[in-house]
């Protein structure tokens, strides 16, 4: 931007005493603590709640259940009040916080709220065995708080309660450490929510309702209906329905590397490029077993080499192109 001063200076409506004054008197150049003060911000939020949960447990014979109760609800409501008396008017589009701190006091109260009604469900069993409620619950107001006030991290946690609710955990890393493969329920549960999500990332784009909520949809989605279809394909390995299974995933892997090149993400070409290298490296494999003999372990030797290699190539290249475009 342009110098007032110094464009007035070389109009000669400065003179040269004058504009070395106001260089004198101008203030030192500013600096952004933005990054700092959110992380300090999420740290506050981290430690409030982490500090408040060893002070109860520590001291829950003496405090008493109603009373932590009471005190997690005042915190939700007292944060939820506060959200509702600042927030921007409702848009479609993506709405900015109105301050810095509102983000975090909102993360605040939902963490609250999750708290509260887990405390209630495990200390009162107020929804007795019937944790499909229990989740469905939490997850309805994660979701409705997360595009009311447009909040990304909330949006992740309605996700999160989203797949909790299904009965399946929705991280990656935990999907595959922890999750039962030999289950076709588990499987198909996995295949439902992978639907779910995809379809939530393409909607919000088709219909322009909060554009900016895809990439959250669309990152869960994609890992979990890859890893679930390679799932579904070891799961058949010895019947013919594998072949429907790898296909799918050939499908689906082609869907999102269309949709990742037409929107320049390189993130998720690389999911779908990595996803198919393991598929078609457990088709060659597959082959290549089935021979039994010395020269097609050979071979399996350096198809791991080249392959490897070559994938390093393409997605250079790849990369290129998505700059190029």
């Amino acid at each position: 931007m342009p110098d007032i001063y110094e464009e007035l200076h070389s109009a000669g409506l400065l003179s040269d005493e004058s504009f070395a004054k106001v260089n004198a008197e101008r203030p030192a150049s500013l600096f952004s603590v933005h990054w700092e003060i959110k992380s300090f911000l999420y740290l506050g939020v981290l430690l409030l709640t982490g500090g408040l949960g060893l002070l109860i447990y520590e001291n829950i014979d003496t405090i008493g259940h109603q009373f932590v109760l009471i005190l997690i609800a005042l915190i939700c409501v007292g944060c939820f009040a506060y959200c509702f008396k600042t927030k921007l008017p409702f848009s479609t589009g993506q709405v900015r916080s109105p301050n810095t701190a509102f983000d975090y006091i909102l993360l605040l109260g939902c963490t609250s709220f999750l708290i509260f009604v887990g405390y209630l469900q495990f200390e009162y069993k107020v929804f007795g065995l019937n944790y499909g409620l229990a989740t469905l619950i939490p997850m309805l107001v994660l979701f409705f708080t997360a595009y009311y006030f447009d909040h990304l991290g909330i949006l992740n946690l309605a996700i999160a309660n989203l797949a909790l609710w299904m009965g399946v955990s929705v991280t990656p890393k935990q999907l595959l450490l922890n999750s039962d493969f030999n289950s076709e329920t588990i499987i198909y549960t996995y295949l439902l929510l992978g639907i779910l999500l995809m379809a939530g990332a393409y909607n919000t784009q088709r219909y322009n309702f909060k554009k900016h909520f895809k990439f959250s949809y669309q990152h869960y989605g994609v890992h979990v209906s890859f890893i679930t279809l390679l799932a579904g394909y070891f799961h058949y390995y010895n019947s013919f329905a594998c072949s429907a299974w790898v296909l799918a995933l050939f499908f689906f892997a082609y869907l999102v590397y269309k949709d990742a090149f037409k929107h320049r993400s390189f993130y998720f070409i690389l999911l779908v490029v990595l996803y198919s290298y393991i598929a078609v490296s457990s088709l060659v494999v597959r082959v290549l077993i089935q021979t039994a003999d010395l020269g097609a372990m050979s071979l399996l030797s350096l198809y791991f080499i080249g392959s490897g290699i070559g994938l390093i190539f393409l997605l250079i290249n790849i990369n290129k192109q998505i700059k190029a475009k």
